[in-house]
């Protein structure tokens, strides 16, 4: 699906023309356009982006090729930004991300993306809606793109905090090989998040300390707001990976915990059955009958009994003494 859009000083003129009325707008200095394609086959991208705007080969095949990072190039009449969008539904604790392509001239934008994106969409309704706020000129237009498009970083924010607290509830209670295998899963994800926004806050960044000459002076305060807001983002993520890294320490405590009570009860049934085994070892050993020739039957096995449960007591009692029970 091709979109386009025509202003005049900030005004919505037209809308959805045909590729040869597109070609003629590009002519008009007094116009400004956007071009939003959504989908569709190569061939139909490669109608606007090179048989319209004629951008260069390598940008176009930038743009026609998914790629994980982020990045912005600077040509001679336009920059090209790759940029992404994401979106985290817990139960599924996987990140999505979407490619957003941007092409920004003095009098033209153009976004290519494979499927749709909320900020592309909240932008139609806003040019629609109110086209002087955001449509007075292609820098403009770019950042209200991006503000959106972090602006919905927001929503995946909440699901990751609500998910490290019920991690850092369910850990408390049980120390179970599931939660190991839910932390591991939720930090995999927020790496992952990391991952996105390092590079994307330096893009920002760029356009903050006013490196490119297509974005106008006094729109660098609000790509500074817009760099903040994405360091916010880094940060949240940095601090929901710390909090990830303490949930998992205090699981492993609770478990080495949980070894060293198992291990103590069985030294101290080891320890208070020693008393059998050495008395039973001794007669086993140095007799060849019991109870031996001569001997009261009852009396010896009253003599070994009382033997052992006077032993064992003992040992209950120093080990109660020395606090080790």
């Amino acid at each position: 699906m091709i979109r386009s859009f025509v202003f005049n000083q900030g005004k919505l003129v037209g809308q959805d023309l045909d590729l040869d009325s597109l070609r003629l707008v590009l002519f008009d200095k007094g116009l400004h356009i956007w071009v939003d394609i959504e989908g569709g086959t190569d061939d139909e991208a490669k109608a606007v982006l090179d048989g319209v705007f004629g951008f260069h080969p390598l940008a176009i095949e930038d743009c026609l090729t998914p790629s994980e990072r982020p990045k912005v190039d600077e040509y001679e009449t336009y920059l090209f930004l790759v940029i992404h969008a994401v979106d985290y539904t817990r139960g599924s604790e996987e990140f999505r991300t979407t490619e957003l392509n941007i092409f920004m001239g003095k009098d033209f934008v153009v976004t290519y993306h494979r499927e749709p994106l909320r900020s592309i969409t909240a932008t139609v309704d806003r040019v629609l809606k109110n086209a002087p706020a955001v449509a007075r000129a292609p820098d403009r237009l770019t950042h209200t793109m991006l503000d959106f498009l972090f602006e919905n970083y927001r929503p995946v924010l909440e699901e990751l905090s609500a998910e490290v607290s019920e991690l850092e509830e369910k850990v408390l209670v049980s120390a179970s090989t599931d939660i190991l295998s839910d932390v591991l899963k939720v930090k995999k994800e927020v790496q992952k998040l990391r991952q996105i926004i390092a590079p994307q806050r330096e893009l920002v960044a760029r356009f903050a300390r006013g490196e490119f000459k297509l974005v106008r002076l006094h729109l660098l305060p609000y790509f500074r707001d817009l760099s903040d807001q994405i360091v916010h983002i880094s940060d949240m993520a940095e601090g929901y990976r710390d909090s990830l890294t303490n949930i998992l320490q205090v699981h492993l405590n609770l478990q080495q915990t949980q070894i060293n009570q198992v291990i103590k009860v069985l030294t101290v049934l080891a320890t208070l059955a020693l008393p059998i085994f050495v008395i039973t070892s001794f007669y086993g050993m140095n007799f060849g009958h019991f109870p031996p020739e001569g001997s009261r039957p009852g009396m010896a096995y009253l003599w070994v009994f009382g033997v052992t449960g006077l032993c064992t007591g003992l040992l209950y009692w120093w080990l109660k003494a020395k606090k080790w029970l």
